[in-house]
């Protein structure tokens, strides 16, 4: 295994992100909405935290506490999440397409001292912290409002005054203190694809080395600005286009959701450079309108991570809208991105994540042991982009990590003789079938080659003679039909017989977590 490198790596803080910004631009755009025009600047982000910390403090919180948000994307979205963290509190943004057992559950473990809430969501909120037994006050919160936080209460009591916090002193007082870089200021669930959502720990200097590894990653400066869909409960929005443009000044346009027949016009009308988005987003873009012929010369470049793009699409993208894709891979653990392909067209290879980026990464085998470059085993992950650990579940952590502190990604894949990663699958969604080991991915693949399959995703079924054979759920272009065999006869061409889905089940959707990731053992409960 290799050592990690001794090179020092930065040890920022959000609040440190935050000022140097305001002292070095005080009037340039941070953030825009991309519905109502509205602005915050970087000048009035600095004085919105503090105001934030007021609030909080006059309010009996204090550093180190849990705040959780249930908000979609927007500029009080923001303005909470960043003035929280710059005064030392560790936030807890929850995943708004949760299933209601996992929200409580992630209410209940994250020990959240106070929950702000959209107006649409509160009764939601209130019913689940009714139930936990201890109390947390719930702030309403408007997320277009230009005020910092409205009106309080605890969970099942009455509502308080409103608190008054926008006062001049308040914004214009200095920090009433600085968080250490190895403070905790992020609280993530995963998504619960397997089991029980794990809140992964996340310090100021994690989020912060990962801001600045991919604002240089991506050659990102002032003058950069990036459409935003993303949910800022994903780590990928959290950090790619929340935290990143802090550490580069440039700015993010945040709409309050993607929507693909709006996607090209909101870049267009704000003058994006660049995009982010995730390969579902791509699959519903291939299927809309053509953006713009100017809108492909502004836009530098497009970034899709947080699941694995179909080589078929991203040519298909690429040769469309003329904007050139570079593939990366994260996760929440750590801190979004870990592998990125490189800026220069010609030195990306279609199909790998990328090479390590802001980290270090290897392939070893089920002893922790290095594997010659080509071979498949789990790919492991270290640098100071990685979580502390999984909140409140110490065996979770330990399994988590090698003796010399590698992450264990659960991920298949190899290296190439050139430092490229290529993901083939995770470890308990790889298909043995007659002890021989099969990557799902290997299977989606060639079903999106086929004209009429517009989505596919394989796995592993019980089966008495193999051990395992292999279902394949499909959904279809519009107007195609149902055609199980000729599918079948499809794969065989390009995988032979072994490979074939033994069963094609025709679906209307996928089932999919928050970043896009197909959720693979779901496919049998669906089918």
């Amino acid at each position: 295994m290799p050592q990690a490198s001794a090179a020092a790596f930065p040890r920022a803080t959000v609040q440190a992100l935050i000022d140097t910004q305001a002292q070095a631009r005080p009037d340039a755009v941070y953030a825009l909405a991309a519905d109502s025009g509205a602005t915050l600047s970087f000048g009035q982000l600095a004085r919105d935290a503090r105001s934030v910390v007021a609030w909080l403090r006059a309010h009996g919180s204090v550093p180190g506490d849990v705040v959780s948000l249930v908000m979609p994307n927007g500029l009080q979205t923001l303005r909470i999440l960043l003035g929280a963290m710059a005064g030392g509190w560790c936030v807890n943004p929850v995943n708004l397409l949760a299933q209601r057992e996992q929200m409580a559950h992630v209410l209940k473990h994250s020990d959240c001292t106070l929950v702000f809430v959209s107006p649409e969501r509160e009764g939601l909120v209130r019913e689940l912290l009714a139930t936990l037994g201890r109390d947390v006050s719930v702030i309403v919160v408007d997320p277009d409002s230009d005020a910092i936080p409205i009106a309080v209460s605890s969970a099942g009591q009455g509502d308080a005054a409103k608190p008054d916090v926008g006062n001049a002193a308040a914004q214009e007082a200095a920090w009433p203190m600085q968080p250490c870089a190895d403070a905790m200021a992020l609280l993530m669930y995963t998504s619960g694809t397997t089991g029980v959502p794990k809140g992964v720990m996340l310090s100021e200097a994690n989020l912060c080395a990962n801001a600045q590894a991919i604002s240089g990653e991506h050659a990102l400066t002032s003058s950069d600005r990036v459409l935003a869909v993303l949910p800022l409960y994903h780590i990928n929005a959290f950090v790619v286009t929340m935290l990143a443009p802090l550490a580069h000044g440039g700015s993010l346009v945040l709409p309050p959701k993607f929507s693909a027949a709006r996607f090209w016009e909101q870049a267009q009308a704000h003058a994006c450079t660049w995009l982010n988005v995730v390969p579902t987003m791509v699959s519903y873009l291939l299927e809309g309108d053509e953006p713009p012929a100017a809108l492909a010369l502004s836009i530098r470049f497009c970034r899709s991570a947080s699941a694995a793009l179909p080589p078929e699409h991203l040519r298909a993208f690429e040769q469309r809208f003329g904007i050139g894709i570079v593939e990366t891979m994260g996760l929440t653990e750590t801190a979004a991105p870990a592998f990125s392909n490189p800026m220069e067209p010609a030195r990306r290879k279609i199909g790998a994540v990328g090479v390590a980026s802001g980290c270090e990464a290897a392939v070893v085998d089920a002893a922790l042991q290095p594997v010659a470059n080509g071979a498949t085993g789990e790919i492991v992950i270290r640098g100071p982009n990685v979580m502390r650990g999984y909140y409140k579940n110490p065996d979770a952590t330990a399994a988590s990590f090698t003796t010399d502190g590698w992450l264990r990604t659960g991920d298949l894949g190899h290296r190439d003789g050139d430092g490229f990663y290529f993901v083939t699958g995770r470890i308990k969604e790889l298909i043995i079938k007659g002890g021989e080991n099969i990557a799902p991915r290997e299977i989606d693949e060639v079903l999106l080659r086929h004209p009429d399959v517009l989505d596919a995703a394989a796995v592993g079924m019980p089966d008495k003679h193999y051990g395992q054979d292999i279902l394949a759920c499909v959904v279809l272009r519009d107007g195609c039909a149902r055609d199980q065999q000729s599918l079948r006869t499809f794969c065989e061409q390009h995988l032979g017989r072994y490979k074939t889905p033994r069963e094609i089940r025709f679906v209307a959707d996928l089932p999919r977590g928050p970043s896009g990731k197909v959720q693979r053992l779901k496919l049998l409960e669906w089918a």
